[in-house]
């Protein structure tokens, strides 16, 4: 029987979208999580199309094999994949799997027995007090554009925030007289999160003095806007990040988690409470959060070895 492509990628078309909507209905992640399962699962496709083959059903062990192995180095995709990626595109596809076993009568399950690459937790970047500092008095005070710049970068310091989240937050979200914001997170999840005086001050100046010139007549609701009103991306702010860091002068390239990594842990080397913490990023798990608590003990460690007299006498 002769392959009819355009038929096989309808359906599997349509058990991808039935797949993405029983997630969102679930609330299973946020919405990044979501995009990076698509990714994942039409990369599947794919390659299952390239192979024509022509249901989930007649997928074999040694076909999820080869896709693996080609996957994982780089001959699907264009470059070879951490351990981490690695171990989220088998998550996504085993998710699939469980979603067309139970709810499209799909029978064969090829991903059960592959497992996720192991190693140790790679300890998150974070920049120093110092470094932060540093990148915050970058910006240009003067210029309307990086008033608004700094105002994303110091409100992501100041509460902890996910780029997505930061990209999220609605002006009526902001509460300037008792000076806290209110952000939803993974899973719809709701939080509340102090900020302080000086954040506090650059966000009345970007609302008051900054927003209104880049808005038109239609107020969406969304606290940081591009230059021309609309809802500023996470991108962009990936984008921005990376640009001032270099101009900052800083010896690395900053992506948003790092500020977020860097609250965390300056929070911890200052004394606050690891549950506290965990509450302010929004963790599911305190074993998520507690990663911070090496990053400050391996820190402490390193300035004994360094300054201590007798970490240098040889035993």
């Amino acid at each position: 029987m002769k392959f009819d492509a355009v038929k096989t990628e309808a359906m599997f078309e349509s058990y991808l979208d039935g797949f993405l909507q029983h997630m969102k209905m679930a609330r299973t992640g946020s919405g990044d999580t979501q995009d990076a399962y698509r990714r994942d699962v039409q990369r599947f496709i794919d390659y299952l199309l390239d192979q024509k083959i022509e249901s989930p059903e007649e997928v074999t062990m040694a076909d999820m094999s080869s896709y693996v192995t080609m996957l994982r180095s780089g001959d699907i995709g264009g470059r070879a994949l951490s351990n981490a990626s690695y171990s989220r595109n088998l998550s996504s596809l085993r998710s699939f799997y469980r979603y067309l076993n139970k709810y499209e009568g799909i029978k064969n399950n090829p991903v059960r027995v592959f497992k996720g690459a192991s190693g140790k937790r790679k300890l998150p970047e974070f920049l120093t007090f110092d470094q932060m500092e540093q990148l915050l008095n970058s910006f240009d005070l003067t210029d309307p554009r990086q008033i608004r710049d700094r105002c994303i970068v110091e409100v992501m310091y100041a509460c902890g925030l996910r780029v997505s989240e930061c990209a999220g937050l609605r002006t009526a979200s902001i509460n300037l007289e008792e000076r806290f914001l209110t952000v939803v997170g993974k899973e719809s999840k709701e939080r509340m999160i102090p900020f302080y005086p000086r954040c506090g001050q650059l966000i009345q100046i970007y609302l008051k003095e900054i927003r209104p010139f880049y808005m038109n007549d239609t107020d969406h609701g969304i606290l940081f806007v591009n230059q021309k009103g609309a809802p500023i991306t996470a991108r962009a702010i990936q984008i921005m990040v990376d640009r001032q860091s270099v101009a900052a002068g800083l010896s690395m390239h900053v992506h948003p988690h790092m500020i977020r990594h860097s609250f965390a842990t300056h929070m911890l080397d200052n004394g606050a409470d690891l549950r506290i913490v965990q509450e302010l990023l929004g963790h599911e798990s305190l074993s998520t959060t507690q990663i911070y608590t090496h990053v400050t003990s391996d820190r402490l460690k390193k300035v004994v070895s360094e300054a201590h007299p007798h970490a240098r006498t040889a035993h």
